[in-house]
């Protein structure tokens, strides 16, 4: 179910990105990366923690939660589904 979760935030985060917020393209780079790694993780399904993943996706909640707070929310509902897998 954690998984399921997380997938659907991904997808959500996706569809924001899609709608072209103001975002530089070293901004877009970067969540596009954290993406592909959120994307590895749920392919492994490995059960050890990782978290420079969790790391990872908390920086860039603080990068983006003033300027685009949506982006940072759905951010946010992805720390807490890779919390709640373990992760």
């Amino acid at each position: 179910m954690p998984a399921r979760e997380l997938q659907q935030q991904l997808n959500t985060l996706r569809e924001q990105l899609e709608q072209n917020p103001p975002l530089t393209e070293a901004e877009r780079e970067d969540l596009h990366a954290l993406m592909a790694q959120i994307e590895l993780e749920l392919e492994l399904e490995t059960k050890t923690q990782d978290t420079n993943l969790a790391d990872n996706v908390n920086l860039a909640v603080e990068r983006f939660e003033i300027e685009h707070p949506t982006l940072a929310g759905t951010l946010r509902n992805i720390v807490q589904a890779l919390g709640n897998m373990g992760i």
